[in-house]
């Protein structure tokens, strides 16, 4: 069978919230039945204990395992806790920053990309790439293995302001090199899906990643071209990866698009060559 995860990211508790959308999400939940839902950060606004505890309790009713990572609007919004406790309220409700969900289709890897000290920018230490590395080193064998984290590695199809993680480049290969077969990003609201080959080539083919930045769940500013509410569902199968985008549409949620990424070194099917023409 199929191991689906369900991605959603950023969503905004204590801003501009409709109980309309959360109240189906629990019914298209039951419709596409994953066995996690991975949630990449920026569940609270402004960072206050109340937002994080809205935040909890919606998700908590989903009634599925939970993987959930901060974004730059979970940490202390105000000084001095922005610096000498950032993470407080966040640990609060999820106990880690860092956590990680293992089963026998399913090894996610989730990491802090939050920096306290730059609001929106965000980075990765080789500390942290290292025990990415070995924590993916114990997927078992054909499980999804799967990286998450809230700052986007690849751009959104139009602009956006909001710089990538930093060391963008060396991230990507480092996780790849890990072994990551998808890696899951929030953070500028847009939706994005990409497979990446920016490595070296080898005989026996390119080691690629399918990279996913969900569009944000919550809209904390309604008047931004560009970013409707939505989500993505990943289905991975032994040899390809299938994802569907959901984008809500003021009374449910509708299906806007289809994408399949290889698995492994293999493409999904390959052209034949065409035919010479016959000499003359």
């Amino acid at each position: 069978m199929p191991t689906r995860l369900l991605h959603i990211s950023d969503l905004h508790a204590g801003s501009v919230e409709e109980a309309a959308v959360e109240g189906s999400l629990a019914a298209l939940i039951e419709r596409v039945s994953p066995e996690l839902i991975a949630v990449t950060g920026d569940l609270a606004h402004r960072g206050r204990r109340g937002e994080h505890e809205r935040a909890a309790r919606f998700l908590r009713r989903l009634e599925r395992p939970l993987l959930v990572i901060p974004g730059n609007h979970d940490i202390a919004y105000t000084f001095p806790a922005r610096f000498t406790h950032p993470f407080r309220e966040f640990e609060r409700q999820w106990e880690t920053v860092e956590p990680v969900y293992r089963s026998p289709g399913l090894h996610v890897v989730g990491l802090n990309s939050v920096r306290p000290w730059r609001h929106q920018s965000g980075g990765l230490r080789e500390a942290q790439l290292r025990r990415a590395a070995g924590l993916l080193a114990e997927a078992p064998e054909g499980s999804l293995k799967v990286v998450a984290l809230h700052h986007h590695l690849i751009g959104a199809p139009w602009r956006s302001r909001k710089r990538p993680v930093a060391r963008r480049s060396h991230v990507l290969a480092s996780l790849v090199d890990a072994g990551a077969e998808l890696i899951l990003a929030g953070h500028i609201h847009q939706a994005a899906v990409s497979e990446r080959h920016e490595f070296e080539v080898e005989r026996d083919g390119l080691r690629g990643v399918t990279v996913s930045i969900a569009p944000g769940l919550g809209q904390p500013r309604p008047k931004r071209h560009g970013e409707a509410r939505g989500l993505h569902v990943y289905e991975a199968a032994a040899d390809e990866l299938r994802v569907e985008t959901y984008v809500w549409r003021e009374s449910d949620w509708a299906l806007t698009g289809k994408r399949r990424f290889p698995r492994g070194r293999a493409p999904l099917s390959v052209e034949a060559a065409a035919a010479a023409p016959p000499a003359r």
